[in-house]
């Protein structure tokens, strides 16, 4: 199944043809693949999922000074700026996704998502995502395999490593998987997702 992710193309088709979901796909290939049960899977993606919401909680709440001092609680300086650019909600997100990124840039325990690099991007979307429409986690959980999905393919069509493609590869494909997450969560087809997923990697 491995083809499957070396483009966007074979994922839709195989999709249509065998009349699976996304996600679904995803698990099947993590068990035909890497040998992981669909209950291992769903195990990690809970594990990973708590272990992100922990990371926007930490960085929110506790000191985040790393030993440098190029990180000084920056993500709470947003969160508590009185004045939203654009909306409050948008505020909230940017100041969590700074929140664990802050955690990990002061070793704190996060998901790498692609990344380590990266590590902000996809909990500050999905935190604020189901605080704003209420999505259950199961939803999320199926959205951070579509968010797997879409970084196999970005890792074998370009790079998600920051030696290899600088910053962007990193903060793109993480931008893309966050972007895929959210159309899926609030009902979007195959095409929908996709679309959002390239529409976000021309923009970055």
């Amino acid at each position: 199944m491995a083809f499957l992710f070396d483009s966007f193309e074979n994922w839709k088709q195989y999709s249509i043809q065998h009349n699976m979901p996304l996600h679904q796909i995803v698990l099947e290939y993590e068990r035909t693949q890497k040998g992981r049960s669909e209950k291992d899977t769903w195990e990690g993606l809970d594990n990973a999922w708590q272990v992100m919401k922990e990371a926007v909680r930490t960085g929110l709440e506790e000191d985040m000074t790393s030993r440098s001092g190029m990180i000084n609680n920056g993500a709470k300086k947003v969160y508590r700026y009185p004045t939203a650019v654009l909306s409050v909600e948008f505020q909230q997100l940017i100041a969590r996704a700074l929140a664990a990124k802050e955690v990990n840039s002061c070793m704190g325990r996060v998901v790498a998502a692609p990344t380590a690099g990266a590590s902000g991007i996809m909990p500050g979307v999905l935190y604020t995502l189901q605080d704003i429409h209420r999505i259950d986690d199961q939803k999320i959980l199926e959205a951070m395999l579509i968010a797997a999905g879409i970084a196999l393919i970005m890792e074998q069509k370009a790079s998600i490593a920051g030696a290899v493609g600088g910053c962007q590869a990193e903060t793109g494909t993480a931008a893309a998987m966050g972007s895929g997450a959210i159309v899926y969560c609030l009902g979007g087809d195959t095409d929908q997702i996709f679309n959002a997923v390239a529409i976000t990697v021309q923009c970055m």
